[in-house]
């Protein structure tokens, strides 16, 4: 089932628990705004070439449309469509006063020069400029794109509306991006962990982790779960996995990865099957890479007592029937991974009072924000007696259909 398939039958399910209006639900489903604009830019060499670039806007009743800017390949308006409405959930459910919004050109990063790269960059924002606003909608990096992307958006915005550095968030630290935002997403998920192991009484320094995707989420995850005592046992990226059920050195690792650009060869550890992380022996399962990793093909053999949803979608709907069976609690996206987006919300806050962070308010806020999200999507649980996938939509729907109802959406 596609991304978008999935969302909208969260929602729907949601929607039903909650008893809303037909009309409302509907409402809510469709999005406020998709833009769709063709970037034609020089090559290096002189020829020219047209990419097609999305920004779908989906809800602003809870405050500007807030979403990532993603360059990849398979880019297409159903998956932008899927993950903006994700976003307008996801902020719902931590309670910040956004609304959801994405974007993303449909490109491989890999296969352009940086040079086409900002120009690419500069044509979609001058495509997009009058749609996007400090008070309407403010993009962030995602999948393909970086701190640099942000810095390029944020110069060609501000040739047409004047200084704006809270245009963007994720920029880098010197043009007014906040203190430990890259670290943000992964340290969130640590935060969700805890909060959820809490509840069953149990504590990151006595349990083993498996962690599928180790780019920018994957790599804080493990960093932060190896600091805190926890066993990361597997991991795995693109160029491949390894094991060490003792437990893997995390910082040597890293130090490995980024000398050798990949996983393999690394001497504390043994290679093992990329695809058998996400059915490797251990207590907590963390996808963070792609969408729909976990699927009806390999759901049974998934041996984690809990998964953490570090990825956008990367339960199935059928997997998620599954798993549930066997008993196995997983945390829905929606809540776990939405610590990149709250520190985003800082770094908003701090540009536009022009006051900055040190990172350890930073980490303070965003520990309370996890915590808090995670108590009110536990009541919502007990409320609806339901699962915390459920927990949280009903949270994140309720909260933007009482916003929506109080502005007077029928008038």
């Amino acid at each position: 089932m596609n991304a978008l398939a999935a969302t909208n039958r969260n929602f729907r399910q949601a929607a039903r628990i909650l008893g809303l209006d037909s009309k409302l639900e509907k409402s809510l489903l469709i999005p406020f705004k998709e833009i769709k604009v063709e970037c034609t830019i020089p090559k290096d060499d002189g020829t020219l070439v047209s990419y097609v670039g999305f920004r779908v806007q989906h809800d602003n009743a809870r405050g500007p449309m807030k979403g990532g800017i993603k360059y990849h390949p398979e880019v297409d308006l159903d998956e932008v469509n899927a993950l903006a409405q994700l976003m307008t959930w996801k902020t719902a459910v931590v309670d910040i006063p956004y609304g959801g919004a994405k974007g993303g050109i449909g490109c491989k990063p890999k296969d352009l020069s940086k040079s086409e790269l900002e120009r690419l960059t500069r044509v979609f924002t001058q495509k997009i400029h009058d749609l996007i606003g400090i008070n309407t909608d403010v993009p962030a990096p995602d999948m393909g794109t970086n701190a640099q992307t942000m810095a390029w958006i944020l110069d060609e915005y501000s040739k047409f509306h004047g200084h704006s550095p809270a245009i963007v968030t994720g920029k880098p630290i010197d043009l007014g991006g906040s203190l430990g935002r890259e670290a943000a997403t992964g340290r969130g998920v640590v935060y969700a962990t805890e909060a959820l192991l809490a509840e069953y009484g149990k504590n990151i320094k006595d349990l083993t982790f498996a962690i599928q995707g180790f780019g920018n989420v994957g790599a804080w995850a493990a960093k932060l779960i190896h600091e805190r005592g926890g066993k990361v046992i597997a991991v795995s990226d693109i160029t491949g996995a390894v094991k060490n059920p003792n437990g893997l050195d995390i910082p040597a690792l890293l130090n490995h990865k980024e000398a050798t650009g990949k996983l393999i060869d690394f001497s504390g550890g043994d290679v093992m099957n990329s695809d058998e992380v996400l059915t490797h022996e251990c207590d907590v399962l963390i996808p963070c890479a792609l969408g729909g990793v976990l699927n009806r093909e390999n759901a049974d053999n998934v041996k984690a007592k809990f998964i953490i949803e570090a990825a956008n979608h990367p339960t199935d709907p059928e997997a998620d029937e599954i798993l549930s069976k066997k008993g196995i609690v997983i945390l829905p996206d929606i809540y776990a991974n939405a610590g990149g987006v709250t520190v985003s919300y800082f770094e908003w806050v701090q540009n536009i009072q022009g006051f900055m962070w040190d990172e350890e308010k930073v980490n303070r806020e965003l520990r309370k924000y996890m915590t808090k999200a995670f108590h009110n999507l536990k009541n919502m649980c007990q409320l609806h007696n339901c699962n915390l996938r459920m927990g949280a939509f009903t949270l994140g729907v309720n909260r933007v259909a009482r916003a929506t109802t109080l502005r007077g959406w029928e008038a």
